[in-house]
């Protein structure tokens, strides 16, 4: 833009900016700027811009813009608007921090032709470079000037470049309105199905489709592209979002964290979830275990059609992760998912932090078993689910190993510890592919017993025998398991005990991320983690750990963990609630809620992080409710953190929706829709709701973690400890009694102070009782019987600070803008 030939620049020097105001409306799905400015001549203006990506599956491949212009001085003789198309479009310049992923360099998107239908519509198509992927943008404008219409000037056609120029004579007229609509469609070969596409004709099909797209798109209202936005969205928050009462910045991170997912999932079967969705550069677009682990969950039990579709997006690449695991060498069946993708190539460069990350196969069956559990999808089970279930499972048999005492284990293998690489026995990949191989023989004769046909031409297609059916059993019943007996946990791998401790006191916070200031090498050497690695098999495995042996392993690792990934802070929340570390589960969510918007790892600028951002309900829902699913079985047991007022979510589980609303006393639960939900509350209670029924039920009183409360004081019954503690009770009642009645009774007379009876006397010392008069007499006791021991038992026990390793039961808080942990100086006795 251009005012009587200066042009529209926020920075130059001599020009001012009033009223800046810019806002992302969650509830109407648009992004919104307002400023007012003074060029440097002193022409004033006012610039409104909306911006609205339409979320609506039918509306997926348009973007539409609104720019108005307002004089608002009498000095101003004409406005020129250029709207422009450009197909000279680069990357940023490759960042050294290797969480942004590989950088492109140059111009990734090569033009390969410019088309002009007529003065409004114009297009451009351009190829990626290594995949030849088509991509078409076509772009077409509006003008009104004064609620008249503006035709444009011109459509200049540069090298790479379309522009629209649209030439306004205000003649000094203040406060009529410019108003330029822009709409945009972007149309790609990877949107439709392999079998809609022709190489031949794909930049006629691309164009005749953005065509298509664009014109029906400016058919309709502008006023009613933003009205369905508002209607779409209402839709979706009605069953995904979650409020809470008592911090409004938590609800906002909540919010924002909501929206962006929906914003960033692919719904269509052949798009899913970048692991920085559509907000940056970082990690090229690829999808990564991300979805299944933590994305999938947020919306099967809230949007589960679009987890179908995320489901159904590894279904259809199930072909190319065949080809992934011949490609290792040795593989002669099975499937092998790669860690990082967009069409189901390997896209991972760095094997020992990517393709050796093998567990992805375990995770996809993961959330697939979890998919159909919540739904009983049995079509897709039967069109390619049981299929690639069983082919991952085939892949284990393939790669793993019998050991000589009998064990089946996985050598040299990544978990999702990327601070640990290449080791033999992780215990999260392991206790995931037990899971994985009994979940494949579960579905095999679940289709052979209700769906003969279908598990008949299944065999047939995949040549599976009886014999791998066994053989996947008895691999999952001799899963190799450690546990270290002397410390009382879980090894993390083989070798991962014997390594030697991080020196965590010594590390200032600028060294944190560790990746991004020591060679992988150096980290490798040592005791630390990343993020979430055993903790997370309590959590995905749950039921298959005691309360206590998650206590201790919890206890061990969190302290090794620097939490340097996003990933990290949403998993160690939810266990820490289902342990009791209620309000370590309350810090950990605080930083998972507000990752972004606060910018805590400092690479934001590099796109958001979905899987966090998902991580955020997992802490609510599954972490503050309680919710887990075994066997069939919705369990739910909430409490109420003691920030706030209170909160509300609902689940949709087999059709039902169950709203779960948490007050300061109780809990309701309502069934709002479909037929019926059965649900055990508190481990106990069952609950029967039909559509529109509730049930009201008290929460159960939780005792807080000490070691992470702010107290002022304590107080220490020692009855059950002390042998002597009768005597003591009765010498210190008498002291006290002694010193009462010597106040009030004249002893040198035997008699009563004059005016005084003894109900008088009694009543007295009730209210010095209730009155906390005597409050110091547990004082006393304490010192008698300090003084007083009769055995060696009956002397309080020291208990030393417990060193980091140790952490026995040591108040270990996580400062994840730092990275840096540290441990509180409680004297406990």
């Amino acid at each position: 833009m251009t005012v009587d030939g200066e042009p529209f620049d926020m920075y130059h020097a001599e020009a001012k900016v009033e009223q800046y105001y810019r806002q992302l409306n969650l509830k109407e799905g648009t992004l919104t700027r307002e400023l007012v400015w003074t060029s440097p001549k002193g022409k004033k203006l006012k610039l409104e811009t909306l911006r609205m990506v339409p979320l609506d599956e039918n509306r997926k491949n348009v973007y539409v813009q609104e720019y108005v212009v307002t004089p608002l001085s009498e000095n101003i003789d004409s406005i020129v608007i250029q709207s422009e198309m450009n197909g000279k479009v680069t990357n940023k310049p490759q960042s050294k921090d290797p969480r942004v992923g590989a950088g492109f360099t140059g111009q990734v998107l090569k033009m390969k032709r410019r088309a002009a239908q007529d003065p409004k519509y114009s297009f451009i198509e351009s190829r990626t470079t290594c995949s030849n992927l088509s991509l078409m943008c076509g772009m077409a404008n509006t003008m009104t000037y004064d609620d008249k219409v503006v035709e444009p000037d011109c459509s200049e056609i540069d090298e790479q470049a379309i522009r629209h120029e649209f030439t306004i004579p205000v003649h000094k007229k203040k406060d009529a309105k410019i108003v330029l609509r822009k709409y945009v469609v972007y149309v790609s070969t990877q949107c439709f199905r392999d079998e809609e596409k022709s190489e031949g004709d794909c930049s006629e099909y691309v164009e005749k489709t953005a065509s298509k797209v664009l014109k029906q798109t400016m058919s309709v209202d502008f006023s009613k592209l933003l009205d369905e936005q508002k209607v779409f969205l209402a839709n979706y928050y009605e069953t995904a979002t979650i409020d809470i009462k008592g911090d409004d910045m938590l609800q906002q991170g909540l919010r924002f964290n909501i929206f962006h997912l929906l914003q960033a999932v692919g719904r269509d079967g052949i798009t899913n979830v970048g692991a920085k969705g559509i907000s940056g550069e970082g990690y090229n677009g690829h999808y990564f275990w991300d979805t299944e682990i933590y994305i999938l969950p947020f919306f099967l039990y809230s949007r589960p059609d679009i987890a179908r579709n995320l489901v159904q997006f590894r279904v259809g690449t199930l072909d190319k992760a065949r080809q992934r695991a011949q490609e290792l060498g040795g593989i002669k069946k099975g499937a092998l998912y790669p860690w990082r993708t967009i069409h189901g190539d390997e896209c991972s460069a760095y094997f020992p932090a990517g393709t050796a990350q093998l567990h992805i196969n375990a995770d996809i069956a993961w959330a697939f078993k979890q998919y159909m559990e919540a739904t009983d999808d049995t079509e897709l089970l039967i069109h390619g689910g049981a299929e690639m279930i069983l082919e991952m499972a085939r892949f284990w048999l393939e790669y793993g190993n019998w050991s000589p005492a009998g064990h089946f284990q996985i050598n040299c293998v990544t978990g999702p510890d990327e601070y640990t690489c290449l080791v033999n026995n992780n215990y999260y990949t392991n206790i995931m592919v037990q899971d994985a191989l009994s979940y494949a023989v579960d579905i095999a004769y679940q289709l052979r017993y209700e769906h003969g046909a279908a598990y008949e031409q299944l065999c047939s297609k995949i040549s599976l025998d009886e014999s791998e059916l066994n053989e996947m059993k008895k691999a999952a019943d001799k899963m190799y398991l450690p546990y270290d007996k002397y410390i009382g946990v879980h090894p993390q791998d083989d070798s991962f005990l014997q390594k030697k401790p991080w020196d965590f006191e010594n590390t200032p916070a600028d060294k944190y991320p560790l990746l991004m200031n020591f060679h992988y090498l150096v980290i490798y050497k040592f005791k630390v983690l990343k993020q979430a690695d055993l903790v997370l098999a309590l959590l995905l495995q749950s039921d298959k750990f005691t309360e206590n042996e998650k206590k201790v392993n919890f206890d061990y690792y969190e302290p090794l963990t620097t939490h340097d990934s996003s990933l990290s802070t949403a998993v160690y929340s939810v266990v820490a609630a289902e342990i009791g570390y209620y309000q370590k589960a309350y810090n950990y969510f605080k930083c998972t809620a507000r990752m972004d918007l606060d910018n805590i790892h400092n690479n934001s600028q590099h796109g958001i992080h979905t899987a966090c951002m998902a991580g955020t309900w997992m802490c609510v829902v599954r972490g503050f409710a309680g919710f887990s699913v075994y066997n069939n079985v919705v369990h739910l047991n909430p409490y109420l953190p003691q920030e706030w007022k209170g909160y509300s979510f609902k689940l949709t589980y087999k059709g039902a929706v169950l709203k779960v609303e948490v007050n300061s006393k109780t809990v309701v639960y309502t069934c709002v829709n479909g037929g019926r939900i059965n649900f055990v509350h508190g481990n106990t209670q069952k609950i029967y709701l039909k559509k529109g029924r509730s049930k009201e039920v008290l929460l159960k009183d939780k005792f807080e973690d000490l070691t992470t409360l702010n107290f002022d004081s304590v107080v220490i019954d020692l009855d059950a400890a002390i042998p002597t503690i009768q005597q003591c009770h009765f010498e210190s009642w008498r002291e006290v009694l002694t010193t009462f009645f010597e106040q009030k009774l004249d002893i040198k007379n035997c008699g009563l102070n004059s005016g005084f009876t003894v109900n008088d006397y009694l009543k007295d010392l009730r209210n010095q009782i209730a009155s906390h008069r005597f409050a110091g007499m547990y004082y006393f006791l304490a010192l008698q019987t300090a003084q007083q021991p009769t055995r060696k038992e009956a002397v309080p026990r020291e208990i030393n600070s417990p060193t980091r390793s140790q952490n026995a039961g040591c108040a270990v808080t996580h400062d994840c803008r730092s990275g840096q942990h540290r441990a509180t100086e409680k004297e406990r006795a």
